[in-house]
């Protein structure tokens, strides 16, 4: 069975940093890429930041570009989404996604959702 699991949201001081992290199981983490949506009550969800197979690749939403930062561990099958300079803006709750090889910005593209975790910053 195929499970991703989000970990270490919680509330944030503006300014502050949280580090997210996406545990995979059940498949070949290796081949897929993972991304990261997120979702609050005033908007759809949106992409935040997806990065590829060969960890080269990555997308950032273009107002978190700069503040947060992908990574990932095939050896943990983990997925790390550091978020630093948190702004009220970022409260939602943030999801990570799993695509067969691809990569891009498309909900659409990702076959395994994980959960969510929640995101909450403020001053």
């Amino acid at each position: 069975q195929v499970q991703l699991v989000e970990s270490g949201g919680g509330w944030a001081q503006t300014g502050g940093s949280l580090r997210l992290s996406c545990v995979v199981s059940g498949l070949t983490f290796s081949r897929y890429s993972v991304g990261w949506f997120r979702q609050n009550s005033v908007k759809e969800r949106e992409f935040v930041a997806a990065i590829g197979v060969n960890t080269v690749t990555t997308f950032y939403l273009d107002s978190v570009k700069g503040r947060f930062a992908l990574s990932r561990d095939n050896d943990k099958n983990t997925v790390y989404l550091q978020m630093n300079s948190l702004q009220p803006e970022d409260t939602a709750v943030y999801y990570c996604a799993a695509a067969e090889l691809h990569v891009g910005r498309s909900p659409e593209l990702f076959d395994y959702w994980g959960q969510g975790t929640q995101v909450t910053v403020s001053s």
